[in-house]
């Protein structure tokens, strides 16, 4: 597993940043169970047949995602760890995005079950409503593949 103990973007002023910073989060519940959740989510590989994008490739820490578009983004992987299930990543060399911190968690719901959250904070604002709407638009996706609705 990949593990970094940062846990913050690149700023200056934290006062600052948290002032300006934009915020999401998305959860959902999922009917299996989380370790099932997680092999198929906490991999980075994956992401694109879950999350929408048309293709991921990954190399070490590094992830590059391409969207319909045909736009590419380049990521830092900063934590993959299996035991909390939880993973981390950063969009990177963007000149577009200035900050960027996503984490994902899949956690036990207490009867078995999971439940999922998708979060990330960053800058430019805009940004955090367009991952807003393919993080939910993913995870209903990710929900119905391992529930057998798909």
């Amino acid at each position: 597993a990949l593990t970094r103990s940062t846990g913050h973007c690149r700023h200056s002023g934290e006062q600052n940043y948290r002032e300006h910073v934009a915020s999401i989060r998305r959860d959902i519940h999922i009917a299996q169970p989380p370790d099932v959740v997680w092999s198929f989510l906490g991999n980075p590989a994956r992401l694109h047949e879950w999350f929408p994008i048309v293709d991921c490739r990954v190399e070490g820490t590094k992830r590059w995602i391409t969207l319909g578009t045909g736009i590419t983004f380049e990521e830092d992987i900063l934590l993959v760890d299996d035991d909390a299930r939880r993973f981390q990543y950063s969009i990177v060399n963007n000149l577009l995005i200035k900050d960027h911190f996503g984490t994902l968690d899949v956690v036990d719901d207490g009867h078995g079950h999971s439940i999922v959250t998708y979060q990330t904070q960053c800058t430019p604002n805009v940004l955090a409503l367009v991952t807003a709407g393919a993080s939910g638009e993913g995870l209903r996706k990710a929900k119905r593949i391992l529930e057998g609705a798909n």
